[in-house]
Order: C-alpha cells, then sequence, then structure tokens
C-alpha cells in the first residue's frame, strides 16, 4: 500500500480541497499519513493570497523534497496555477496541478511515479468561462463536527488588491442534486455541521442565468436543508450586497441555519473602497446591516478589514475606525495589506509603510477585542444549541453555538460531537460560560 502525505495552506476552500484529494487517495488504495511521517508521495496544497501564504508554500515544497528525496512530491491549489513556471522550476517537484482536474490527481501521481522521469508532469489547466464546477466528492475522513462543502467556485470582482480571480477562475457552482448527495453523505458520516463555503459564495448560481437558470444561494441552502437528517448548516464568507431578503426570511423561521453571517468590509472608508473595487460603498454596507439586523434580531456578524491598502491616510484610517465600531461587528479579521505581483494594487503609489500598517492594525484589534466582549456580554442569559467540540481540560468541554461564539461548559469527552442546549451564564477570557440545559 503506497503512503500520502498532505499539507494545506490557506482558506477553508483549500481545506475542503484536500480532504477530497484525501478521500479520492484512500478509494485508489493509498494510506494518508502525518506530513512529518514517511510518504511515497507528499502533496501540498498551495496559497498565494498574501505574499506570507506563497513565501510558506514554497518553504513546505522544499521541505518535502530535502525530508525525502526519493518521494514524488505533487504541488496543487493556487500557487501553481498562477505561477507555473516558478513551481515547475523549484528542485524536487514531480507534479504540477492547478485549481481543476483534480479529479484525475490519482492518475497523474501513478503516471509520475510509472515514468520516473526528471521532467515535472505539468496538468495546469486555463481556466475560461466554459469551465464548470469540478464535482469532487467530499472528505468524510477528519473531525466529525463540523464539515465544510465547496458549493461555489471563481471570483470576477476583480478588487485591485487580490490575485484569486487569476488562482480560481471564473464563476462555477455545484449542482443542487450535487449538494444534496454530499450532504446526506456527511450526515451518514456522522458529521453535526455543514458548513456551505465558496471563493464568491453569494455569487452562487449567477453564471446559470446565460442558461436561462435563475438559481441562487437561497436554492442552495434549501438544498441542503432538505437532506433529511441535517442538523445545522452555517455559510461562509459572502457579500453584504448578495445577502437576499428571502434567505434573510428563512435565516429567521428555519433554527437549522445559524444565525451568523461573515461579510467582508475591507475598508470603511468610501475612498479607499472605491480604490479596491469594493461593489458597495459605506453607506450601502451599513443600509444592509441595518435591514439584516431587522429581519434577523439575534444574527451575529463577523467581518474581514484591510489595513494600510496603498493612499491610506492616518485620516482615511480613523474613517474606518469609526465606521468599524458603528456596525458592531462580533468579530473582525484584520490583514495588513499585502503587495500581490500582477494587481493593479501593487502597482499604486502611495504604498503604506509596513510599521504604519502594523500599528493601525494593532489599534483596530484594540476595537474588535472590545467589541468582541460587548457580543459575549449580550448573550449571557440566553440558551442556545452548542455543537461540542473537543476538551479544555479533564472538566471541561467547549464548543460552538450558532452565532460562532465559543462556549465553554463543566462535561467529560463524551460530549464531543453532541449538539446540546446551554444556558449561557458568563464571560470567562474570549469565550462563554455556561450550563448543560
Amino acid at each position: 500500500m503506497k503512503k500520502i502525505a498532505f499539507y494545506t495552506l490557506g482558506c477553508k476552500v483549500n481545506q475542503a480541497d484536500t480532504a477530497s484529494m484525501e478521500s479520492i487517495f484512500r478509494a485508489a488504495g493509498y494510506e494518508v499519513v502525518g506530513f512529518a511521517e514517511s510518504a511515497d508521495v507528499y502533496l501540498i496544497n498551495t496559497c498565494v493570497v498574501t505574499n506570507t501564504g506563497q513565501r510558506k508554500s514554497r518553504q513546505i515544497i522544499n521541505r518535502a523534497v530535502r525530508r525525502s528525496p526519493l518521494s514524488l512530491v505533487v504541488v496543487t491549489g493556487c500557487y501553481p496555477q498562477t505561477a507555473p513556471e516558478e513551481v515547475r522550476a523549484i528542485e524536487g517537484v514531480d507534479v504540477i496541478i492547478g485549481n481543476q482536474e483534480r479529479g484525475r490527481i490519482v492518475e497523474l501521481v501513478e503516471q509520475a511515479l510509472e515514468r520516473k522521469e526528471t521532467t515535472v508532469l505539468d496538468n495546469v489547466q486555463q481556466m475560461t468561462v466554459d469551465t464548470k464546477f469540478e464535482e469532487l466528492g467530499v472528505g468524510t475522513e477528519t473531525d466529525k463536527t463540523r464539515a465544510f462543502l465547496k458549493i461555489q467556485e471563481g471570483c470576477n470582482q476583480y478588487c485591485t488588491y487580490c490575485i484569486i480571480p487569476f488562482a480560481r477562475g471564473p464563476l462555477r457552482s455545484r449542482s443542487l442534486p450535487g449538494i444534496r448527495e454530499e450532504v446526506a453523505k456527511l450526515v451518514a458520516a456522522g458529521y453535526k455541521e455543514v458548513v456551505l463555503i465558496g471563493i464568491h459564495l453569494g455569487c452562487y448560481g449567477k453564471e446559470l442565468l446565460k442558461e436561462g437558470r435563475h438559481v441562487t444561494l437561497y436554492d442552495a441552502v434549501q438544498a441542503a436543508l432538505s437532506v433529511e437528517g441535517v442538523r445545522r448548516l452555517r455559510l461562509g464568507s459572502l457579500e453584504s450586497v448578495e445577502v437576499e431578503p428571502r434567505l434573510l426570511e428563512l435565516m429567521a423561521r428555519e433554527p437549522r441555519l445559524c444565525r451568523h453571517l461573515h461579510l467582508p468590509l475591507q475598508s470603511g472608508c468610501d475612498k479607499v473602497l472605491r480604490a479596491m473595487h469594493r461593489p458597495y460603498d459605506t453607506a450601502r454596507f451599513a443600509k444592509l446591516l441595518q435591514e439584516i439586523r431587522q429581519q434577523v434580531p439575534d444574527v451575529a456578524i463577523t467581518t474581514d478589514v484591510i489595513v494600510g491598502f496603498p493612499g491610506e491616510t492616518e485620516e482615511d484610517f480613523l474613517t474606518t475606525l469609526d465606521f468599524a465600531r458603528q456596525c458592531g461587528f462580533a468579530k473582525m479579521h484584520i490583514f495588513p495589506y499585502s503587495k500581490r505581483k500582477g494587481t493593479p494594487a501593487a502597482a499604486m503609489p502611495e504604498q503604506v509603510d509596513e510599521a504604519v500598517k502594523a500599528q493601525r492594525a494593532a489599534e483596530l484589534a484594540e476595537l474588535d477585542a472590545a467589541m468582541h466582549q460587548e457580543t459575549l456580554a449580550s448573550m449571557v442569559g440566553r440558551t442556545e444549541e452548542v455543537l461540542f467540540e473537543q476538551p479544555v481540560d479533564a472538566e471541561h468541554m467547549e464548543g460552538l453555538c450558532g452565532p460562532y461564539l465559543r462556549v465553554v461548559v463543566r462535561g467529560t469527552p463524551e460530549l464531543a460531537g453532541e449538539i446540546r442546549r446551554v444556558k449561557l451564564t458568563g464571560v470567562q477570557d474570549d469565550w462563554l460560560t455556561g450550563e448543560l440545559a
């Protein structure tokens, strides 16, 4: 039995892609082992969303080559998709595959193992508007509490700071029967929560309009919820302008659909949003938040914010700080702007000094910590369903409630994987404490 080891960098979509590839290799008779173990094949699923991600990808590739020069090294994902020549030139790389045709991954690896040639097997495919969603089966061998199901791929937004449209290609969506089939597999495997994810999730089905088919994320959610045995469904990141009123109405009345939305803001300054090529201004974003909270009053809204975008002045940053405060986010993910070669922002004048970016990130983090504490305090006294995941210590277990907040209760490891009602009684550090109801 051949052994294969995986290493995944980057986003939840990458993690889902790796889980799918693991399943394909297991079905072909391979044994999946840890990346630090001896293996016949090392597969690195790469990330290029930031300079750090790309640098780390190279480091992991080189680590695999040094550790086992006679093993096959396979590089897949966004790095070979955006820079195939660069990846091909890394000494010791045997196979490169981008973000398409990964259903053939075993076939390509077997070819490379048989050929034992010094040339790189290059299977990076160019993606066009006619490229279809690759309906890879979901992985069911990992953590048995929450599963990530990719239902959408690609992005047509072309924000000026982002390399992802080049790495992931145009919009394409998993079929509704495919969603039902994969969710059913996850339920049968014992998962209690399914998270629907994509590169541009809110655009689910948009490319089908040219075929006269009107399908949206609402339909995808309904398809997932129609599967018998689904206990909890959560949505990944989506744009505020793409949140349909009927999706909010469903969230308000359907207890299985978590009351949590991750809506990237990126900047609270209109000048910077225009430079970023974002599809809204602050007035529209604020209005959308108001409408969301009117329909789903107990929704938790989290976000992403980039600081130090080219041309962002101190005054612009303070505007962002003030706007974020007004939005009252449950949690902010804060990113110092990272220059990406090949994007318009990389060539913009007035690049912000790294030290200034770090300072602004630290100031925004202070606000984030304060708003997060306010969110936690507002939850005390409520009873929430919690999906328990792992022990904190010998006497306590932690898990996630619907609004995507950590909850700790007195309990034993037998609670892992269970959904239980919890009376929230207090706040400790960055989590809620409670008692089983």
